[in-house]
């Protein structure tokens, strides 16, 4: 079972598939990553870099990043978006965009993706 099915069974088993509209998990996506901008908000840049070796900070960060990718994950399945493939494209169409050595951005069609 990978995590998509996991939460997929999840969500029928407590019947709240209903309740997981684009709209709804777009929400709760958004409100799970400003509880992990929290976590950093007033961290150093060294702080941020060393959180995962303060115990209680690493536990909360993994714990919102979990929260985030579970709504990401059940997002994009109710919108029948492959995350990898889309991530895969994305990073094409960004080496397109962006070529190694060049400051200036390339333009690339929308429809390029």
């Amino acid at each position: 079972m990978d995590l998509r099915d996991a939460l997929r069974a999840f969500a029928a088993a407590r019947d709240w598939d209903s309740y997981h509209t684009p709209k709804n998990l777009v929400m709760a996506l958004s409100a799970e990553v400003g509880e992990l901008t929290d976590l950093f908000q007033w961290l150093t840049p060294e702080e941020a870099q060393d959180a995962m070796k303060d115990p209680d900070l690493a536990w909360n960060v993994r714990d919102e990043l979990a929260d985030v990718m579970h709504y990401l994950t059940r997002l994009a399945d109710k919108l029948g978006v492959d995350l990898v493939e889309a991530a895969f494209a994305k990073i094409d169409r960004n080496e397109r965009r962006f070529p190694s050595g060049s400051l200036t951005p390339v333009p690339v069609e929308k429809g390029e993706l």
